[in-house]
């Protein structure tokens, strides 16, 4: 049976107020997203990692962070290690999104680097790749997509039970309202699984592939019932406590 991912990446809003309020909503309505095949996901602000925790329990969502050092430890001011991510047990970590790259520089190395930070505490990474609008209009997205996975999984093995997720954003439909197609997703991801099983045989078809880009309940369903599309890293969407519910929901009606 497929395995479907609501993964909902919160950037800098929800303050605890805010947060507070959509958990417990999130739990008075269990009744609705409540699926052993749907793993659910949020990403909260730094600040609320340990509060989010508690307050979730009970709610069936997994409690992510936003980003992670690439150093284990030592004197990186506003750097936040895996290590003390694990010590809370944060169970999932996004890696490598497009803003990281955009305004923090970060690029493959980087992400390379701090999924292993990531892989010494046992904490699951959701390694996000995508090309930009220029890089779509100019032919260069498989090229793109192909650079990017070299520069991260090159000579990394994997294991078959490490819960590794990827995450194809393309960085025009950030944000802005634009979606890509679902014919045009499942083409990336259809690439990008190939890609992977170059690296991986066998391995890469059990590795979850997320789309994210304006995700939204209107178009989530389309985008899901594509072949090598697992699930979704929202941004906007998954901030209003109703839409993220109405997405599970749709996500558990096609399982």
């Amino acid at each position: 049976m497929k395995r479907y991912i609501i993964a909902g990446n919160w950037k800098m809003y929800q303050n605890l107020l805010e947060m507070t309020s959509f958990f417990n909503t999130i739990k008075s309505n269990l009744n609705k997203i409540s699926n052993p095949h749907i793993t659910k996901i949020i990403c909260p602000v730094f600040p609320l990692l340990q509060k989010a925790i508690d307050i979730s329990n009970g709610s069936e969502i997994f409690i992510g962070a936003q980003n992670v050092s690439q150093h284990d430890k030592g004197a990186f001011t506003g750097e936040v290690s895996a290590n003390i991510l694990k010590s809370i047990n944060t169970p999932y970590c996004i890696i490598g999104h497009s803003e990281r790259r955009q305004y923090f520089n970060e690029n493959e190395e980087t992400i390379r680097l701090k999924w292993m930070q990531l892989r010494a505490e046992s904490i699951n990474p959701i390694i996000c790749i995508g090309e930009t609008l220029e890089q779509r209009e100019n032919g260069e997205t498989f090229s793109v997509i192909e650079s990017q996975l070299k520069g991260i999984f090159s000579d990394m093995d994997i294991d078959t039970q490490e819960d590794l997720l990827v995450a194809y954003e393309p960085v025009w439909a950030i944000g802005t309202g634009k979606t890509a197609t679902p014919e045009m997703a499942q083409e990336v991801h259809a690439f990008i699984r190939k890609t992977l099983k170059s690296f991986y045989g066998d391995k890469a078809v059990k590795i979850p592939l997320l789309y994210g880009g304006s995700v939204k309940p209107n178009n989530i369903k389309d985008l899901l019932m594509q072949n090598d599309i697992d699930g979704a890293l929202v941004g906007g969407a998954s901030l209003i406590v109703d839409n993220y519910i109405e997405m599970i929901t749709i996500a558990g009606e096609l399982l």
